[in-house]
């Protein structure tokens, strides 16, 4: 049996079986080598002790020794005294050649595109203080792999915070934890699929990554766009679908609520067809001139599937969403769970719960709301220096959509202009399903630079809309405050489809 040491500072795997008495010295120093070249050793890493490493390898100690030397002296190795031995750097200087499969994309100097909060805000003090209370009393089954649905502290936390703040109607036996939207529409789509649906209604324009998602993924489900006017999605529109998905308390991207009437008319359509609505709750604390709107799953709560995380809140990286669904549905949709994570992750739902029921939630969203408000007037502000720009919406949400003057420069003028300045915006082009139908527009966020960073970035906005020639007003200087009420987005030329059926 192989003996263990303690003197080492790191477990080596060097196999010298196939050398013999004779040769145990040259194959060490052969096998260190190898490893030292192909990167198993990395530059800087301490290697074990003469001793600890003749002790695993059942070698003499001046065996080792004078294989480290040798590699000192050619070297591969490094050696201070008080500081052992060390593997050197014997890299080639020239960096590699970039991978063609890298998928993150380089970061923008002022990044104005939405969806993102303002990262550098992240309450770390009281996520920290979180993290350490949850630690202090973690059990070992923490770190096991846990209960499918998500963790019950976080599950009852939840619920509770959400019938506070949006209304919903739940308990912690109807939520189920998902690693984000993008996992919850993931599960969605399974459960749908599972239960024979073909078709689903999607707002158009929308969120265009994950509507693909939905349709993609070979879940054979078809997606039909569903067209947006001044009153949100034209839930008139439905017919044989087996569910919608809707941004009722903010509509992505056009900014403006479900009217109430469209609101009772597509629960209405889901009781008659046995379909579902899915609620994408997405930025829904974020109300900036009065209370923000309920959530439509009070009045339906069988019939509504209600999606929220804190990727608009904290950030995407927790990866921490959660679904409020019907009784009928919680078992189906943890067995889909099952079947794309079957280990979800225990520690940051643990530290949510305790960040959620300590109520640092509240302050941080209290907080971000009163910075993003004050953001957001600020952006207009800018706008209004060029009067052939409209901005749409109501006050809420991290971004305004912005449509362009007839006859001016389109979106992807703006955007390559902006994009030689280190300025992001996103088109509205590219959100809508059917392309024949597609506005021109610019959708910009406010929410994602640093606090010190933000005026930089609308200098930088303001100086690219200047470049592409849009007028600009006379005396209105860009930093001046506004308070003007945003317009309706453009009425849709659209038909709509069909009526509502009632019983």
């Amino acid at each position: 049996m192989a003996k263990a040491w303690t003197g080492s500072r790191i477990d080596l795997h060097l196999d010298l079986t196939a050398a013999g008495p004779a040769k145990r010295r040259a194959a060490l120093e052969a096998a260190l080598r190898e490893a030292i070249r192909d990167g198993s050793l990395r530059p800087g890493v301490p290697l074990p002790s003469s001793r600890g490493l003749a002790e695993q390898l059942g070698l003499s100690r001046g065996t080792v020794t004078s294989a480290y030397g040798q590699l000192v002296d050619e070297g591969f190795l490094t050696s201070r005294p008080g500081s052992g031995t060390a593997v050197a750097d014997v890299r080639d200087p020239k960096p590699p050649a970039a991978s063609p499969h890298r998928f993150a994309a380089v970061r923008p100097e002022h990044d104005l595109r939405p969806g993102s909060p303002d990262l550098a805000a992240f309450p770390l003090r009281g996520w920290t203080a979180a993290t350490r209370r949850v630690l202090a009393a973690a059990r070992p089954e923490l770190f096991g792999a846990g209960d499918p649905q998500g963790r019950f502290e976080l599950r009852a936390a939840l619920a509770d915070y959400l019938g506070r703040t949006r209304g919903v109607q739940t308990s912690a036996d109807r939520v189920v934890i998902t690693s984000g939207y993008h996992h919850s529409v993931q599960l969605v789509a399974r459960v749908l699929r599972s239960q024979g649906a073909k078709t689903v209604a999607w707002e158009d324009p929308g969120h265009a990554v994950f509507r693909g998602l939905v349709a993609g993924a070979g879940l054979s489900l078809r997606v039909r766009p569903l067209p947006v006017d001044e009153g949100g999605a034209v839930v008139e529109a439905l017919t044989d679908e087996s569910a919608v998905f809707l941004t009722p308390a903010h509509q992505y991207p056009t900014g403006v609520p479900l009217d109430p009437a469209r609101r009772r008319a597509v629960v209405e359509w889901a009781r008659a067809r046995g379909a579902l609505v899915i609620e994408d709750d997405y930025d829904g604390e974020f109300r900036y001139d009065r209370r923000p709107v309920g959530a439509m799953q009070p009045v339906a709560t069988c019939e509504v599937v209600y999606c929220g995380s804190v990727s608009k809140t904290l950030g995407p990286g927790l990866c921490l969403g959660w679904l409020a669904l019907p009784s009928r549905l919680v078992e189906a949709f943890v067995r889909a769970k099952l079947e794309t994570e079957p280990f979800g992750e225990s520690v940051g739902q643990a530290v949510l719960a305790d960040f959620v029921s300590s109520h640092a939630y509240d302050r941080h969203v209290r907080a971000a709301r009163l910075r993003y408000g004050r953001r957001r007037e600020r952006l207009l502000a800018v706008l209004e220096e060029f009067p052939g720009l409209t901005a749409h919406g109501v006050p809420a949400g991290l971004h305004v959509l912005v449509t362009l003057p007839a006859g001016g420069p389109g979106e992807s003028e703006i955007r390559a202009a902006g994009e030689a300045r280190g300025v992001a915006v996103r088109g509205l082009a590219e959100l809508y399903q059917d392309p024949d139908e597609a506005r021109q527009g610019l959708l910009i966020g406010y929410a994602g630079p640093a606090e010190r960073a933000y005026p930089a970035a609308l200098e930088a906005l303001a100086g690219t809309l200047r470049a592409v020639g849009l007028q600009t007003a006379p005396n209105r200087p860009w930093s001046e405050s506004s308070s003007r009420t945003t317009t309706r987005p453009p009425a849709r030329s659209r038909t709509a489809r069909g009526s509502c059926r009632s019983r």
